[in-house]
Formats: structure tokens, sequence, C-alpha cells
């Protein structure tokens, strides 16, 4: 693994270059294209282990729709771009909780929220059938699909120097590069289009 800088590591920039290396390599996510998805981290305020430690945050509606009625008002969503392109998905990591879980946990909950954009790529997430349409009814086997996925990533001879950084614990990492920066987003706002009747 290399340093991004001498003084620090930047956290979001070697996220985004794995998972560009998983989208280019599993067939399962070649539908997403990474330059349309930002690549975050958020500071956890407890220091408990437990919680949530990263989020798919989509910017479209149903099938893409730029705007959705909810009961008697139509909103849209706060349009982001990011470096002159517009933002479909924003991928966030809560840190230091995401990087103090086992190396194996780590590439899951990649694996994981990667897998919630949609087929379409069409700034919606991947929605599946039944009251739970995110997680197939069961998160456990959804997670049991991800570690599969993992496992057949693994056996495609991707480079091991883009995922070294997730061996280590927050503090490991921070002792071996520097503080851990990256890239901090405040969450799109839904904005409302008309006033209610």
């Amino acid at each position: 693994m290399t340093s991004l800088s001498n003084q620090s590591f930047d956290f979001c920039l070697a996220t985004r270059r794995f998972c560009e290396d998983v989208c280019r390599r599993h067939p399962e996510f070649h539908h997403i294209d990474m330059s349309r998805v930002v690549v975050t981290f958020a500071q956890t305020r407890s220091p408990v282990e437990w919680g949530m430690q990263a989020k798919l945050t989509p910017l479209r509606f149903r099938n893409g729709a730029l705007t959705e009625r909810r009961g008697r008002r139509t909103w849209t969503v706060q349009r982001l771009f990011h470096e002159r392109r517009e933002m479909y998905y924003i991928l966030t990591f809560y840190l230091p909780r995401f990087l103090n879980l086992s190396y194996m946990e780590k590439l899951i909950t990649v694996f994981h929220e990667l897998y919630h954009i949609s087929s379409a790529f069409d700034g919606d997430i991947r929605r599946f059938d039944g009251s739970c349409y995110m997680h197939t009814g069961s998160q456990a086997s959804y997670d049991r699909l991800m570690e599969k996925f993992v496992k057949q990533y693994l056996r495609m001879k991707a480079p091991a120097t883009l995922r070294a950084y997730l061996k280590y614990d927050f503090a490991g990492l921070k002792r071996a590069y520097g503080p851990v920066v990256g890239l901090r987003l405040p969450v799109p706002r839904l904005i409302p289009l008309d006033d209610a009747a």
C-alpha cells in the first residue's frame, strides 16, 4: 500500500479506488459508474463498536424520478455536483467504526452498500419484492450473498494493494500513515416543490 501523502491517509480516495476495481471486475457490479458515486466519511459520535458502519444515499426517487408525490406535496432531492459531474449516489463510511470491523466484515460492508445501487444505475436503490425491499426479507441472507461475491472477487486476482488499508483498524492506520482524512458532505435535503393544499 502506498501512503497518499507524507502526512495523512485519504480514506475516501483509497475506498473509491477499491470500489472502482470491484465494479470493473465483478459482473454483479458492472453497471455502476463510480464517477457518479461520491465517497465520503462521517465521524461516529459514540466510541461504541455497534451501530451503522456505512450508508448508501440515493439521489433520485423510485425508477430514477427527480420528483415524488408524498401525501399532498411534491418533493425533489437537492442536486449534488462533484468535480463538475452530477452525482447519483453518496457512499458514506462511519469512522472509526467501519475501520474497526474485521477485514472480511469490511469487505462485506463495501459490497453490501454497492449492491444497494439499482441495476439501472438511475439514482434509485435496488428494490426487492416484499415488505423488506432493501434486503430480500433477511439482512443475514443478503450479507451471505455479499460474502459469496467477496470470495468470488478475491479469486479474480484483484490487486491486494487496493484493499491493503482495510487490514488496519483505525488506530493502526493512523500509526502507519498519519491522520485519516477524506471528503465530508452534508446529506442532501428533500425540497418541497409546492405548498401543501
